[in-house]
């Protein structure tokens, strides 16, 4: 068995810290398939490829330094980090009690590498360029001031480091914008403007010496270089 492959077999056991979110990212149960596919417009084999291009730049043998922002419940990144061992790992949300959860992920898997820090994406408590990677999973629709959070998560990237990672764009799939509108806009869970795919690119090739983009349904997923 490949490691991509032991890292998606982990998803389907989300253990004691399990959540609701977990369950539709990793579609590991009956609801989470069913909202997956209801309101992502995802099966199966989209929702495995959205994940795998989001942390593709991530090499197997990584062993440098990598900033998570925000890390959540850690759900998806736990288990790469587990395979990780020679990487330092920081990982930071502004909520404590997602990052509670991801902690205790982490020791309930063994993951050693991993420190925990609270904070604000839109004023990181690092030094500039601090780490190779900077990994950003579903986080930036839901941050209030994006313009800082773009201008940060460079700011802490190495030169010729990397910024990748996945988050909502708008008019891409008319179902998710539908759901996005009328129930994760208004509960907060996530706050306009949305990037297109197209303001995205724009936005990222203005910080970034390269740039690939590209979307499954409504997941734009990046890889950017410093």
């Amino acid at each position: 068995m490949s490691r991509h492959d032991e890292i998606r077999e982990s998803y389907k056991t989300l253990g004691k810290v399990g959540t609701m979110y977990d369950g539709i990212i990793t579609r590991s149960t009956l609801t989470g398939k069913l909202l997956d596919s209801l309101i992502w417009g995802l099966d199966k084999e989209l929702s495995a490829q959205w994940i795998n291009d989001a942390l593709a730049p991530i090499p197997d043998d990584f062993a440098g330094s990598l900033l998570e922002v925000p890390v959540g419940t850690g759900v998806l990144t736990m288990p790469l980090y587990k395979s990780l061992p020679e990487a330092a790992i920081t990982c930071l949300d502004y909520s404590a009690d997602m990052m509670g959860n991801a902690r205790k992920r982490a020791e309930a898997m063994g993951v050693k590498n991993v420190s925990f820090l609270q904070g604000d994406v839109g004023a990181l408590p690092f030094e500039d360029a601090s780490f190779d990677i900077v990994l950003s999973l579903n986080g930036f629709h839901a941050f209030p001031d994006k313009d800082a959070a773009f201008r940060e998560t460079c700011r802490v990237l190495k030169p010729g480091g990397v910024f990748c990672g996945c988050f909502y764009i708008a008019e891409e799939f008319a179902r998710t914008d539908w759901f996005v509108q009328h129930m994760y806009v208004p509960k907060g869970f996530f706050t306009p403007p949305f990037e297109t795919k197209e303001s995205l690119r724009r936005r990222l090739e203005g910080l970034y010496a390269q740039v690939e983009a590209h979307t499954v349904r409504a997941e734009g997923i990046f890889r950017c270089v410093k």
